[in-house]
């Protein structure tokens, strides 16, 4: 990304491992990048064990209120992600709007975490009175959303089956807010078969005498078979840094994020497989994603998922 491109990241941040703001620093730090830490843990929760504090939304609004203060609050991206609190997110709308004023052009990233699915079942992972906040408050301000399947079903509260109905839940979040809606991940079928996962894309575009034209795609991407924690957040700002390379072409975006994302897992896994010895299963330490060690692949990632235009 540009020198002059200014990002603030609202996420969590672990001492070890990558996840939330540390996952995001890496693909991000060649552009002037700003964070608030969230919450400070030992370690992602997927561990057995994890300490650390929260932040809660007025120390939130005290930290930008420094910033202001400075007139150091002019941002081009806002890119948030895992979140708890719903004092807090309503505290994020707050600042995602006042930079909209500064900067009519800022493009908030939102990945709403909030569950996944496991074995085909949906389960919540943040408490549930986050969804009204999530979709009544920030999808509407977000320019860019990156939820997964569960996530996508919740906020429009229509169940995905096929891909026809992942179209049609994309449109209604469009009509929510945001100009690009991504499905990173989901359980349809893949046409290239079950060793397959499918993420959906869709870009609409308002042209200058109102007609909307809408770019949507598929990318299949392999499955890695193995539990990995921070891909969500990894993948939420590597598409911020393709969109803002190639913001009229989500095909090519995706392409380079999914692209870029396959390179760490694989590496990652055969990094783990190693550290475990053989016939042992990774645990949580060995499946930290090797970040550093894909260096080369997150700054200019040979492309090896292709995406197809529906």
């Amino acid at each position: 990304m540009e020198p002059e491109c200014r990002v603030l990241s609202i996420q969590s941040h672990v001492v070890r491992g990558y996840v939330g703001n540390k996952a995001a620093t890496f693909p991000l730090q060649v552009s002037s990048f700003d964070t608030v830490n969230s919450v400070q843990f030992s370690n992602h929760t997927g561990y057995a064990h994890w300490k650390g504090q929260v932040l809660n939304s007025d120390e939130l609004h005290e930290l930008y209120e420094g910033l202001k203060l400075n007139k150091v609050n002019r941002y081009d991206y806002v890119l948030t992600g895992y979140t708890r609190d719903t004092s807090f997110l309503a505290m994020v709308v707050d600042i995602v709007q006042e930079l909209k004023q500064q900067n009519s052009n800022l493009v908030y990233v939102c990945d709403p975490v909030m569950g996944d699915k496991w074995n085909g079942e949906g389960s919540m992972y943040v408490p549930k009175d986050l969804l009204p906040v999530y979709r009544d408050k920030v999808v509407p301000v977000a320019d860019i959303i990156t939820p997964n399947q569960f996530e996508a079903e919740l906020l429009t509260g229509r169940k995905i089956y096929t891909e026809k109905d992942a179209l049609e839940v994309m449109d209604m979040l469009h009509a929510m807010g945001p100009e690009t809606v991504v499905i990173t991940s989901s359980d349809l079928q893949a046409p290239l078969g079950n060793d397959y996962l499918i993420a959906l894309g869709s870009h609409r575009k308002t042209k200058a005498d109102g007609t909307r034209i809408t770019q949507r795609i598929r990318v299949e991407s392999p499955k890695v078979d193995a539990v990995f924690v921070g891909t969500g957040d990894l993948f939420a700002a590597m598409l911020l840094a393709w969109t803002h390379k190639h913001p009229n072409n989500l095909k090519v975006a995706c392409e380079k994020t999914v692209s870029a994302m396959q390179h760490v897992l694989q590496r990652t896994i055969k990094s783990a497989k190693v550290q475990a010895g053989e016939g042992n299963k990774p645990n949580s330490a060995q499946l930290e994603l090797r970040m550093v060690q894909s260096k080369k692949d997150i700054e200019n990632p040979e492309i090896i998922v292709k995406a197809t235009v529906l």
